[in-house]
């Protein structure tokens, strides 16, 4: 993380994008001194779905799953730490919250991002290429000015690549009418909070998805909503407004005993898995749908019924604009069989977030890119793309982060395991136990056939020390 004078000489490790995955690595990898990292980011700084701080929403995961407990409780970059730097432990104390709020954990993050040296915002990298002759990843990035237009151009040697670029929004085909849509406001959950004002002033809003954003925006725009003028619709595609599995057992499919079990099956059996597993992460925690139930049922009390809908089991087949001012959906109720219209003022598109592409990224490196039968990049279980022995042998290699559900299962984008994959990956890359990793996490034994914890990896290469004034 120290500084490096010359651009020439290549680093140990690059990311590429700064979220909660490449975050929990980079604060990972700070004390190790052997280690000479940068990471790039082409945002100017870090935030953590932003739209969605809705004031009370919480974190589905307990405080413990920070960026750096679960892998070394003992780390500076620990939440409590964090909290002990606020003069805030004893109110947390007091507070008894193992769950703490969305905005909390977002404000730690980025008290990591501010702190943390060799994170480098402002940086957007355009291409990641295989050198043969010098046996080095080249990336190349620009440097963006306070517009986000581009600027200097520059080029960094590595031995080694991260990628953690995250997820993007989902709009499924039939909603993307909708997104260009002139004088109605249509938006993502992820901007929810940008446009709420413009959202109100709306006569009706629908809100479309079924899952925990969509039950939190649905929660707050009845909240700011008069009673009996609520004029709300909230839509899903799923059977139920389905809790989350959250029972103790149930938990246990984030573990990284379950990780290993996923990864060694079968493709085929792994894709089966996943269209199954929806609502482990996909539901709604019991705490918002208890309050929706309680906001719902308080507007009762003096007799009448809230004017809300709430449908599940609703798809949208088409949607469109209707004069200037209105959007028409056409929708299907699937266990019916029947179909209707709903015209509505304004729409938020709770419809979810999908991994985000790696292929123009990595297009200077499809020559030596291995694939599963499906297309998508193979990813062995130290979370290294599998790669042309022609770069392996030199003991290089690109690691992902939340890019690899398809791999290792429902468990890659949850921040629980996100400083386990990091410590994994480091481990992997000093090829020692730089961070030592339980061999059992989960009292479940998954599968008939006892799997042994994944060994170390090989020490891929000799690490350039790091020399006075790097």
């Amino acid at each position: 993380m120290n500084p490096h004078p010359d651009p020439d000489t290549p680093r140990d490790l690059v990311g590429i994008g700064i979220g909660p995955s490449n975050l929990s690595l980079a604060a990972l990898a700070h004390p190790l001194a052997e280690l000479d990292t940068v990471f790039y980011e082409q945002r100017p700084a870090f935030h953590w779905h932003p739209g969605l701080l809705i004031d009370g929403a919480r974190i589905q995961v307990p405080f413990l799953a920070d960026l750096v407990t679960l892998a070394d409780p003992t780390s500076t970059w620990t939440f409590l730490n964090y909290l002990r730097t606020r003069d805030r432990l004893y109110p947390f104390y007091f507070a008894e919250r193992f769950h703490t709020q969305r905005a909390e954990y977002d404000a730690y993050c980025r008290w990591v991002a501010d702190h943390l040296p060799g994170l480098h915002f402002h940086h957007q990298v355009d291409a990641v290429r295989w050198n043969p002759e010098r046996d080095i990843f080249e990336v190349d990035h620009t440097h963006l000015d306070t517009d986000a237009e581009t600027a200097a151009p520059g080029r960094t040697y590595t031995k080694n690549v991260v990628l953690g670029i995250g997820t993007e929004p989902h709009i499924p085909d039939p909603l993307r009418p909708l997104v260009d849509t002139p004088g109605v406001p249509v938006v993502h959950a992820c901007d929810y909070l940008d446009h709420r004002t413009t959202l109100l002033t709306a006569d009706h809003i629908t809100v479309i998805g079924s899952g925990q954003s969509g039950a939190e925006v649905f929660l707050d725009l009845l909240r700011h909503r008069p009673a009996g003028r609520e004029r709300l619709h909230w839509i899903g595609r799923t059977e139920a407004f389905a809790p989350m599995e959250y029972s103790k057992l149930g938990l246990e499919h984030f573990t990284p005993d379950y990780t290993r079990y996923f990864h060694a099956l079968p493709e085929a059996v792994r894709d089966r898995l996943l269209t199954t597993q929806w609502q482990l992460h996909k539901g709604i925690d019991t705490t918002t749908l208890t309050a929706i139930h309680d906001e719902l049922y308080r507007r009762t009390l003096h007799g009448g019924w809230p004017d809300a809908v709430l449908t599940p089991g609703v798809r949208v087949r088409t949607a469109g604009r209707i004069a200037t001012t209105k959007i028409e959906l056409h929708l299907e109720h699937v266990q019916q069989n029947t179909r209707s219209r709903l015209t509505t003022d304004a729409v938020v598109l709770a419809t979810g977030h999908r991994e985000r592409p790696l292929d123009r990224l990595l297009a200077g490196l499809d020559p030596y890119l291995r694939r599963d039968s499906s297309g998508r990049p193979h990813i062995d279980a130290h979370y290294r793309l599998t790669l042309d022995p022609a770069i392996t042998a030199t003991g290089s290699a690109v690691y992902v982060q939340n890019a690899e559900r398809h791999t290792h299962g429902v468990g890659a984008p949850d921040l629980g395991l996100a400083a386990w994959r990091s410590a994994t990956i480091l481990n992997t890359l000093t090829g020692k136990e730089t961070y030592p990793l339980p061999t059992r996490t989960a009292f479940t034994t998954f599968g008939l056939e006892t799997r042994p914890p994944i060994p170390p990896a090989r020490r891929p290469h000799t690490l350039t020390p790091l020399v006075e004034g790097r």
